[in-house]
């Protein structure tokens, strides 16, 4: 069973996690997220635990107590949900540049961001001044 523990302190650390959890049942593994670039506790962790009845036992009697001076949430761990990010700006729908304008005749032209890959340069056709000769 993988439990999900909330609201550490952030001196909590995988040792004492292990520590307690043992208390209750054999722990195959216990980790406290960290953040990448600071390497400080981001405040929540995972245990993990082989036997289903010793995990419900510890999350029940754990939920809600404390912990190095904090009351900690103690629940199933869910799984991890697939979060896509494409990095940066998401372009979806947006403004379409083409076309038109006073006199210039036909459309097309310009960018029209829309779409999945960036720039897309639609387009074609008319453009240029259009004179009226007298």
């Amino acid at each position: 069973m993988n439990i999900y523990v909330s609201n550490l302190s952030y001196s909590t650390d995988a040792d004492s996690l292990q520590q307690l959890f043992s208390e209750y049942g054999d722990v195959k593994s216990a980790n406290v997220i960290t953040d990448r670039e600071t390497g400080r506790s981001r405040g929540f962790g995972f245990v993990e635990m082989p036997d289903e009845t010793e995990g419900q036992r510890a999350i029940d009697e754990l939920n809600e107590t404390e912990l190095d001076g904090k009351t900690i949430s103690v629940s199933v761990a869910r799984p991890k949900t697939d979060k896509r990010n494409d990095g940066g700006f998401n372009r979806g729908g947006g403004s379409n540049r083409g076309g038109g304008g006073s006199n210039r005749g036909g459309s097309g032209g310009g960018y029209n961001r829309g779409g999945s890959d960036g720039y897309n340069r639609g387009g074609g056709g008319g453009g240029g001044y259009k004179k009226n000769r007298y």
